[in-house]
């Protein structure tokens, strides 16, 4: 099942380059979809569970909603800059992005060990950053918006883990997903993006982007932290850019080059030994919890 959800996250980028839609359109369906398609699920059995809602746990969602929603503006953006290869890559930097925010907002103590896979990651985004500026500064711009937006994803993922302790995860998402669909909205109409028409095969990919990655890849996922350690499922998801970058290089023609493998490889290294060494901190503080106790 995680292999399943792996494989169904990793076809975003590629639905996303395909499409003919302005980025803004293409997160705004995606959503929209997902929402419509949680719709009936919700009201059977989760719409009850609103009233139940504090207006801070209100709060921290809309703010939830609104940072994915500017991710995905951010993140499909730089896929008209850069490559999926690059792109996907960058953005799988969240966990470092995560631990840098507990440690400005929260002072949790930076361990030698995640320092390094720190710096390791940053070496192989530099990597990345080089081999693209080579090419192309609209390809630099492009890795820049997809830092951006892993920086948004974090906001997102810090201000939803406060809510999920106290609201299941099919109220928590369906909210967060409809004020994510609502702040895409209005920015079309800003930005003047006609919401309509668009080809067939257009309709095709944002069913299919909220169908794939949203809710079987995500989905997936999420029941897969019954089963397995949240660190298991992190470390797995950065072969998403493995998934993204073959799908790429075989649907798009897309080449991937040396400086793209090895700023890759460097950083789901640097992500790999971050996480391990989380594990290890977190197990050491329930075992002096337990001790405690």
């Amino acid at each position: 099942m995680l292999a399943i959800g792996v494989a169904a996250v990793s076809t975003s980028a590629i639905l996303v380059k395909v499409s003919s839609a302005p980025s803004g359109v293409i997160a705004f369906y995606r959503l929209l979809f997902s929402v419509l398609f949680m719709l009936p699920v919700f009201i059977l059995k989760y719409v009850r569970e609103l009233g139940f809602i504090t207006r801070r746990d209100w709060g921290f969602s809309v703010l939830s909603g609104i940072f994915l929603a500017f991710h995905f503006i951010l993140w499909f953006e730089s896929l008209n800059f850069t490559s999926v290869a690059s792109s996907t890559v960058l953005v799988t930097l969240q966990p470092l992005f995560a631990f840098a925010g507990t440690y400005i907002f929260f002072k949790e103590v930076l361990s030698m060990k995640a320092i390094f896979s720190g710096l390791l990651a940053v070496l192989g985004s530099i990597i990345i950053a080089f081999g693209d500026f080579r090419i192309s500064g609209s390809a630099l711009w492009g890795d820049m918006l997809a830092l951006a937006a892993c920086a948004l994803i974090t906001f997102y993922l810090m201000f939803g883990q406060s809510v999920r302790k106290r609201v299941s995860l099919v109220t928590y998402t369906f909210i967060v997903y409809s004020i994510s669909t609502i702040t895409l909205f209005f920015y079309v109409l800003l930005k003047g993006e006609p919401l309509l028409p668009y080809p067939s095969q257009d309709w095709l990919f944002f069913i299919l982007l909220a169908l794939v990655p949203t809710l079987l890849g995500h989905t997936l996922l999420n029941w897969c932290v019954k089963w397995l350690s949240t660190s298991t499922i992190s470390v797995a998801i950065l072969f998403e850019p493995v998934g993204a970058a073959l799908l790429a290089y075989y649907i798009l023609q897309e080449t991937v080059m040396w400086t793209q493998i090895a700023g890759g490889l460097i950083i789901i290294a640097g992500i790999g030994l971050f996480l391990m060494d989380e594990r290890k901190i977190r197990l050491k503080r329930l075992e002096t919890k337990s001790g405690t106790v």
